[in-house]
């Protein structure tokens, strides 16, 4: 107990899935969390189930700057700073590069990507002041590997691992005591993907691997595996880890058959 004690994270998409369990976690370990999400029901009520002195719940758009502004303004005057930031808020959409609009396209990178910039920028200013973080960024294996059938969504993902990287190079050149991480995921078992899969039509599934029922159950995490990592880079037990892509899929990149 207590490897984040008096931390300050921020958590987005913390209202289901694996920002929920992030956030969770993060507060059983003693951290003070700023939960953020669209879904103002859902997210309040996670923040309650934590508990006031330790949680506070606010609505936000991450592709928004002004939203942005708006949280680091809230997380400074609840609990005096930030040390965390978990990037996790994402979109999902089936789409190959024949079936992908401009439209689509710009939809998914503005939150996936803009939304992840926005965050790493102001959360890394407000770091400075603190003296040091940890920032994590929510990639995906689709992001390393590419998937055919969510080309804008693996683009984007690319990007965030990039941009990570980039980051890091700039804190560790700067002598900022800042860090920043990915974390690279397969299949999650998470309301956003298991919404995603209702709405496929037949021979939209993404890989022919997925034809083995055993395969599948394989590839899908339990968000508390996600949380587990998250829990790791915001703790000081990660102190020289920096720039890192750190992948959570089973070993799906060494399937040989």
């Amino acid at each position: 107990m207590g490897r984040v004690q008096d931390k300050v994270a921020i958590v987005t998409g913390a209202a289901s899935g694996v920002g929920k369990e992030d956030a969770i976690l993060l507060a059983r370990e003693g951290a003070r969390v700023v939960l953020t999400d669209v879904n103002e029901e859902a997210g309040r009520a996670v923040a309650e189930q934590i508990g006031a002195r330790q949680a506070l719940f606010v609505r936000h758009d991450i592709a928004s700057e002004d939203d942005w502004l708006k949280v680091m303004k809230l997380t400074h005057e609840s609990f005096g700073g930030l040390d965390i930031l978990v990037n996790n808020a994402a979109i999902l959409a089936y789409g190959t590069i024949e079936d992908t609009s401009l439209e689509l396209w710009q939809k998914i990178q503005k939150v996936n990507s803009d939304g992840y910039f926005l965050g790493c920028k102001h959360a890394l200013l407000a770091m400075k002041e603190r003296g040091g973080g940890s920032i994590i960024n929510m990639s995906s294996m689709a992001g390393i590997g590419g998937v055919s059938s969510f080309c804008a969504y693996s683009a984007s993902k690319g990007a965030v691992a990039a941009m990570t990287r980039s980051i890091a190079a700039h804190c560790r050149s700067k002598g900022y005591k800042i860090r920043c991480n990915s974390i690279h995921p397969d299949g999650i078992k998470t309301p956003m993907v298991s919404g995603l899969h209702t709405t496929l039509k037949p021979g939209q599934m993404p890989s022919v691997r997925e034809k083995d029922p055993k395969q599948i159950m394989a590839r899908f995490a339990e968000p508390q595996d996600i949380a587990n990592l998250v829990l790791f880079l915001a703790s000081d037990e990660s102190r020289f880890i920096q720039g890192a892509e750190m992948r959570i899929d089973n070993g799906y990149l060494m399937w040989a058959d």
